[in-house]
């Protein structure tokens, strides 16, 4: 009451006001220093490492970027799946590249432009080069494709072009500094003879030994009885094993299928049954296809193996104009006309000489200048000079206007049809969008019979009345769910609650099960024990949560875990009963068999058993039990072991000692580049453990 007192005072009236004065100066001299108030400052911040922030618009360029590879190099639109791997991506890029930065800059390692040029276009390019030009169709990395793209850059590209190539060269010098930086890691690492005759001797020591198994399923449950103490016990001795490197989630979830019935999939195939119909007596087939169609595919030629199992069957060994169909394929009808077919090469080797029909004068005087070059080129003069000297296309011209090889579909239409349809050793003139070019036919490689076909097809989504009542049913239970009922009530309309425990801030499944994104941005933004107010979607199911736990970075709370290792603590329970029965057995006992006959059990016999691959035939993988048993003098029976199937007693019969290392320095060589590699990822886990992360994607994606 005195300070309520107080503050209705006139001393107190003075004392508020000036305390708001006081505030509001503070809040505006924030204003002026930093442009924004403290509290709207990294509204935008995706991430920080370190102290330096990723803001959302260069993040979010940098993953858009990542998608428009992707796209390139499968085809089709972006998936969320491919979003995800992208958004994953560009932050392993910006976590490493910020880790190992400083550490980098300490030892002043840098790329040069010779090397650069070398990782893009050199003998052996670098991995995100070869990525970014493989050939989907072929599987191969595409030369005269990345020739084509930097010539398009440095005559046509578009500014997101440029930017894309940008990132790219920018993530190819960051892998070869993360390279160098690994390989002096690397060779800092050695080992001694010591050490490659002890890994000599665990690989190829044998041991001969018998064993007892008092398994943990012999135990019943009624005479294990689990305390919280033991809980408490196993919890302790393990702590370092339920450590997370980021805050996860356990969210409770029903799914409410909404998969497409029979009655949505013939109404499907009426579709494209009379879709067939319009297709046969369309006159632009190409352009009929890619309207109705709900995948938009090449309309270009292509050879068997590149189409649906169902129309590679079928779409070769019909005359052109033939409309076939519809399959069944991939939860999709599809049909298809063949417009045309062709017998010729499946890829061609060619180089070009590329004029700027705006530089020479226009369009005529361009072929007129072609026309000139193509008849020095007949009379014998050098190709490879000519490009050097007239072609507008930096990206093959310092190679002599080499393409390299490419297939069917690589190339722009004007262009494929002079090299397909001509023949090894002919010079064509030809125009396309960039310009005329006086190409060379190198080489034509294989034959195959290609097929331009108009695909259509509908895929098959779920109708309406599918929808609308899988819908319904999850909303009555959205409407009924609470916290404390949610998987009771789940259970009255036929529905499964499960519960995923162990979800990150940028997962897309919960347990396996797809997850629509909102999803997990909703638990990462919920308290615990909040229901989602809205029904989520998938493609084929609706989904209603409940954020069942909250578990922080770090060590994670025996609650937490506590159903997860519920097993191993019933195990160790069960292994104390076991370990008194043999501890019983073991009195007085001078050989296994003894022991044997005492539990009622037979020892069995093995042999060539090495300590580097504790396994026990017919068993399982038991590193404490072969451990031992390398530690053991022969003919004695062992104290009862602890194991991951149940309680052991092990006697060795003796050892089988390997002959003398024949080359230890081969052995130390193997071992040195194992030893290697680990030491590179074990390197940078510690370092990424010692950094400063933060991590607000799930915020924006």
């Amino acid at each position: 009451m005195g300070l309520m007192g107080f503050l209705r005072n006139k001393a107190g009236v003075i004392l508020t006001a000036a305390m708001a004065i006081a505030i509001l100066a503070f809040l505006l001299g924030d204003v002026v220093r930093g442009g924004a108030p403290f509290w709207a400052r990294h509204q935008n911040r995706v991430g920080e490492v370190n102290g330096t922030e990723i803001e959302y618009p260069a993040f979010s360029q940098q993953v858009e970027q990542a998608e428009e590879m992707f796209k390139q190099q499968m085809g089709g639109a972006v998936t969320p799946q491919m979003r995800t791997y992208a958004v994953q991506q560009v932050w392993n890029q910006f976590l490493s590249r910020e880790i190992l930065r400083k550490e980098i800059e300490k030892i002043g390692l840098t790329v040069g432009s010779k090397e650069l040029n070398d990782l893009v276009q050199g003998p052996n390019p670098s991995a995100q080069i070869v990525q970014a030009f493989t050939d989907p169709q072929t599987g191969q990395f595409n030369r005269g494709q990345l020739s084509t793209f930097i010539s398009q850059i440095n005559t046509a590209g578009n500014q997101a072009m440029v930017d894309q190539w940008e990132t790219l060269l920018e993530g190819v010098k960051e892998e070869r500094l993360s390279s160098k930086y690994g390989e002096l890691l690397s060779n800092s690492v050695y080992v001694t003879s010591l050490e490659a005759n002890e890994e000599y001797q665990e690989r190829n020591k044998l041991a001969n030994f018998k064993y007892i198994l008092l398994d943990y399923a012999s135990v019943k449950d009624a005479e294990a009885k689990v305390t919280d103490a033991d809980f408490q016990e196993y919890y302790n001795e393990h702590k370092n094993m339920f450590r997370t490197q980021e805050e996860t989630r356990a969210i409770q979830y029903v799914t409410v299928d909404a998969k497409p019935l029979a009655k949505d999939s013939l109404a499907v195939k009426e579709t494209i049954n009379k879709l067939k119909q319009d297709l046969i007596v369309a006159k632009d087939d190409s352009l009929f296809a890619s309207i109705n169609s709900d995948n938009k595919y090449p309309f270009t030629y292509m050879k068997k193996g590149q189409l649906s199992p169902s129309l590679d069957s079928v779409v070769f060994n019909v005359a052109a104009g033939t409309t076939v169909g519809p399959f069944l394929s991939n939860g999709a009808y599809e049909i298809a006309k063949v417009v045309s077919t062709v017998v010729g090469p499946d890829s061609v080797k060619a180089s070009h000489i590329l004029l700027d029909a705006t530089a020479e004068g226009g369009v005529d005087k361009a072929f007129a200048k072609a026309d000139s070059i193509k008849g020095l080129i007949q009379k014998g003069d050098n190709f490879a000079a000519l490009a050097v000297q007239f072609s507008n296309d930096p990206g093959s011209k310092a190679n002599g206007g080499e393409l390299g090889t490419f297939t069917r579909g690589r190339m722009l239409p004007e262009f494929e049809k002079a090299v397909f349809e001509g023949k090894t050793g002919d010079i064509k003139v030809v125009k396309t969008q960039y310009g005329v070019h006086i190409i060379k036919i190198e080489k034509q490689i294989g034959t195959a019979k290609y097929a331009k076909v108009a695909i259509i097809d509908k895929v098959i989504n779920s109708g309406k009345e599918t929808l609308n009542n899988a819908h319904s049913k999850a909303t009555a239970f959205l409407s009924a769910a609470t916290a404390q009922n949610f998987a009771q009530e789940a259970k009255k309309l036929g529905l499964e609650a499960r519960t995923a425990s162990r979800v990150t801030a940028m997962d897309n499944v919960l347990d396996g099960t797809e997850a629509p994104r909102d999803l997990i941005k909703w638990a990462f933004d919920a308290k615990k024990g909040d229901i989602s107010d809205k029904v989520f979607e998938t493609e084929t199911s609706y989904i209603l949560a409940s954020l069942v736990d909250v578990q922080p970075k770090g060590v994670l709370s025996l609650d937490a875990v506590k159903k997860d290792i519920e097993p191993a603590v019933k195990n160790k329970v069960k292994a104390k009963v076991l370990k008194e029965r043999f501890a019983k057995a073991l009195a007085g006992a001078s050989s296994i068999d003894q022991v044997a006959q005492k539990v009622g059990k037979s020892a069995i016999h093995v042999e060539n058993v090495v300590f580097a691959n504790p396994v026990i035939p017919g068993v399982a993988l038991e590193n404490a039990v072969v451990g031992t048993v390398f530690g053991l003098q022969p003919n004695k029976p062992s104290k009862a072991i602890e194991g991951n199937t149940g309680v052991y007693v092990v006697q060795v019969n003796g050892f089988t000692n390997p002959s003398a290392i024949s080359d230890i320095n081969a052995q130390k060589k193997q071992m040195l580049a194992a030893k290697a590699q680990r030491a590179w990822g074990s390197i940078f886990r510690a370092l990424q453990d010692k950094a400063e992360i933060i991590d607000n994607r799930v915020k924006f994606f």
